[in-house]
């Protein structure tokens, strides 16, 4: 099992995300758990996709915060 990096975002209507991983994977929702959970269905779905069409599966990026002054 994979884990990928989701960027949320406050929207005005709720919450968007999207994965950078994953170009084009991407999901809305009123709340955060439900973006959460909406994006873990979309990124089974996009991978099922790519597997179907013989494109390489990418592996997650590596995510590490940076302190800024």
């Amino acid at each position: 099992m994979n884990k990928y990096m989701v960027l949320i975002e406050q929207t005005a209507t709720g919450f968007s995300a999207h994965v950078p991983d994953l170009p084009g994977c991407i999901a809305a929702g009123r709340t955060r758990k439900e973006v959460k959970r909406l994006m873990a269905k979309a990124i089974e779905m996009h991978l099922a996709a790519m597997r179907e069409d013989g494109d390489e599966i990418p592996g997650p990026s590596r995510v590490e915060m940076v302190d800024v002054a």
